[in-house]
């Protein structure tokens, strides 16, 4: 099955709960691709590769985050990459 790259956006009390850690290490067990970081605007942004149905999984996960995270939205939006990512970690 070939890969699917989505970025993600995710609202709400995202940021100072550690959602950046916990969706590198849910991304990671789930053998998926890319990056998380924080973004100015108060929101987490995650670029995410891997197989399709694992994909939409961790989507669907992303609207519970860790326990200390209340999450308003989760936008997604399937883009073309040129390069692909070795590990998911966090950028800055």
């Amino acid at each position: 099955m070939l890969p699917i790259t989505i970025k993600a956006r995710v609202t709400g009390r995202v940021q100072g709960v550690a959602y950046r850690h916990w969706t590198r290490a849910r991304a990671q067990s789930l053998g998926l691709k890319g990056w998380v970081r924080n973004d100015v605007s108060g929101a987490v942004i995650a670029q995410i590769e891997g197989e399709k149905r694992l994909v939409n999984q961790m989507v669907d996960e992303m609207w519970s985050g860790p326990g200390a995270a209340s999450v308003r939205d989760v936008q997604s939006r399937t883009v073309t990459t040129s390069a692909s990512s070795k590990k998911f970690e966090i950028i800055r």
